[in-house]
């Protein structure tokens, strides 16, 4: 296995190197953790009591909120992502998580999570990896083509199970109005999270092609790169 050594773009403190090595070395364990007992599900399945959700509900709802501090990170100036871009971007992950599967039995019963959880898992686990060994600038050339390639089937497969489980819940959120403010109320405002749940799926329609043109753009780029060094 080859590796590509890397100029860094950018000087991090020492601190911040630390902390970030930290951070990427957790978020990497912790979804090893969940592509591990989703793997162990389907294997022993036919002995398992337990749903797929019930399984990796745990590990994936606290390794995914954790992308939180990735907005953080952005805004102290410690990463040089945009933070606007990285706030929607973990937020549309905490939005599936929460008030649709964690809320929503219906949303995580059908095939729909199972291809989220698969996208969702070996997408992180290849990031993370990759985030920590940048830092050091010491990257493996196989490391680096999976996560420039990969994404190719992760991206469809992943957006199309975001958006099954989104579709489950809204009857969910039709029936129970949960979430919503209706009028009349105090503020004489109202807001109907059903219909703010189609708009998030809407939203996918301009927001994808973009993201996976511009992967495309990105492995172009540094895979092109790599073939000329």
């Amino acid at each position: 296995m080859t590796a590509t050594k890397k100029a860094p773009s950018r000087v991090l403190s020492l601190p911040a190197k630390i902390y970030l090595i930290f951070y990427n070395a957790t978020q990497f364990l912790g979804w090893s953790f969940v592509l591990y007992k989703m793997v162990d599900f389907v294997i022993n399945q036919h002995l398992e009591e337990k749903s797929l959700w019930e399984h990796v509900k745990i590990p994936l709802l606290i390794f995914q909120s954790g992308a939180i501090l990735e907005v953080v990170h952005c805004a102290c100036g410690i990463t040089p992502s945009n933070t606007i871009i990285t706030f929607a971007q973990v937020y549309s992950r905490v939005f599936l998580i929460w008030p649709i599967l964690y809320k929503v039995p219906d949303s995580r019963d059908q095939i729909g999570f199972s291809l989220l959880l698969l996208a969702w898992t070996v997408t992180e686990v290849l990031r993370y990896l990759y985030y920590v060994l940048n830092i050091i600038s010491f990257v493996p050339g196989f490391l680096l083509w999976c996560r420039y390639t990969l994404f190719i089937i992760l991206y469809p497969a992943g957006i199309t199970g975001e958006l099954l489980c989104c579709y489950r819940a809204l009857p969910h959120y039709s029936k129970t109005q949960e979430f919503s403010t209706l009028l009349p109320n105090a503020w004489n405002f109202t807001f109907n999270f059903y219909y703010y749940t189609i708009l998030v799926m809407l939203a996918y329609i301009p927001v994808f092609p973009q993201l996976y043109t511009h992967m495309f753009v990105q492995r172009k780029k540094i895979l092109g790169n790599k073939k000329h060094d």
